[in-house]
């Protein structure tokens, strides 16, 4: 009896863990308390879950992830630099919200103004930086807007820079999932959006990051929350595990809590579920082709992968590959022209394509040059 009983609560107890298992690596709506979310991974843009994305809503201090963005384009095209000393305006001054304090007149580097922006959610500074950038906000506000449509953002306008409510100042969890994915190419916004405390003035005023993420969520790398009477609780963090990097956006959390937890189980769920893969070159890839009307007969390919594609934890199985070459070549070839392909597929989908190339140039035949080769030949 008592080996009956014990075999019974041994089948209860992998039953818990196996059921366990497998909703620990599900994710549904019911699970995030937020009204709109998205996951994206970073390197695809492939969205991995979503929840109302495309549901127009305010975002609050969400906005700074385009301000960033354009500072950092800025920045990149030498339009100004990081030593650069930005003056804060009258206008900027007068921001309310989250701020730093700026006094009319009062300058601070783009280093600091980013830092100041990205970290404590300075309102002030996000405005100064526009300024200094485009001369006013309005016209910075404008390069935004055109920055959006060009990354495809439908369902976003802005009204202003930093992400204070404004009638008709709305994106969605999509849109933001995109410009954050945007944001980060630029490696270096990490330096900031990664730290916890700093300080500016010389240590006269504190900084403490308004993305709790950063103490408690393993991997994380930001990115920026949001928080307004119209917005609620937002969030888009970014984190990245094994060169796996991820997005999750949460909009209109009723509570900073709630966001931080809906944002965790987002990548949570992405972390469990997926991988990058980095497929290996085959050996087919590397060969010999003949070569039509060339001073040499043949020539040798190569390939090169240099990319990684998204796939579900396990799924590697499902990849096969194709390879795509010709019997010859017509010469003539230079080297590095493309002579064929390797396709990688998932289940019969196209995932992935790398080109094979020619490994040596291959020159069209040439009697001139036959003449003196044989007679070289002959003379020997």
């Amino acid at each position: 009896m008592k080996t009956k009983k014990a075999a019974l609560t041994l089948l209860v107890v992998l039953s818990l863990i196996l059921s366990f298992s497998i909703t620990s690596h599900a994710i549904s709506d019911d699970d995030i308390t937020a009204p709109s979310a998205v996951l994206m991974d970073a390197e695809t843009g492939e969205v991995l879950y979503q929840k109302n994305p495309h549901e127009v809503r305010a975002c609050a201090s969400i906005t700074k992830v385009m301000t960033l963005d354009l500072v950092m384009e800025a920045l990149d095209s030498g339009k100004i630099k990081w030593s650069d000393t930005v003056t804060a305006s009258e206008h900027a001054s007068s921001m309310g919200g989250s701020d730093i304090w700026l006094e009319p007149g009062e300058t601070m580097t783009v280093d600091e103004m980013v830092k100041a922006t990205i970290v404590a959610s300075a309102n002030d500074a996000a405005v100064a930086l526009a300024e200094h950038i485009c001369g006013s906000e309005d016209e910075f506000v404008s390069m935004m807007n055109k920055k959006a449509k060009e990354l495809g953002m439908k369902e976003t306008v802005f009204k202003n820079c930093n992400g204070l409510d404004e009638e008709g100042h709305v994106t969605s969890a999509y849109d933001v999932a995109v410009m954050s994915r945007d944001l980060i190419r630029h490696k270096s916004i990490f330096k900031y959006s990664k730290i916890w405390m700093d300080t500016l003035r010389g240590g006269k005023t504190q900084l403490v990051n308004t993305n709790k993420l950063l103490k408690t969520y393993n991997g994380i790398t930001g990115l920026k929350t949001g928080t307004t009477s119209q917005a609620g609780s937002c969030i888009s963090a970014t984190a990245e595990r094994d060169g796996l990097s991820l997005i999750a956006v949460v909009l209109g959390s009723k509570t900073g809590k709630e966001r931080f937890s809906d944002a965790s189980a987002l990548l949570d769920y992405g972390f469990a579920n997926y991988a990058m893969y980095t497929p290996k070159t085959p050996d087919e890839a590397f060969t010999d082709i003949s070569v039509t009307n060339g001073m040499l007969d043949s020539l040798k390919t190569e390939a090169k992968i240099d990319g990684a594609f998204l796939i579900k934890k396990g799924g590697d199985k499902d990849i096969t590959y194709d390879i795509s070459l010709p019997e010859s070549v017509q010469a003539p070839v230079n080297e590095g022209d493309k002579i064929g392909k390797i396709t990688y597929k998932r289940n019969g989908e196209r995932i992935a394509e790398y080109p094979i190339t020619a490994t040596t140039a291959v020159d069209e035949i040439n009697f001139r040059q036959v003449f003196f080769l044989i007679f070289g030949k002959m003379i020997k």
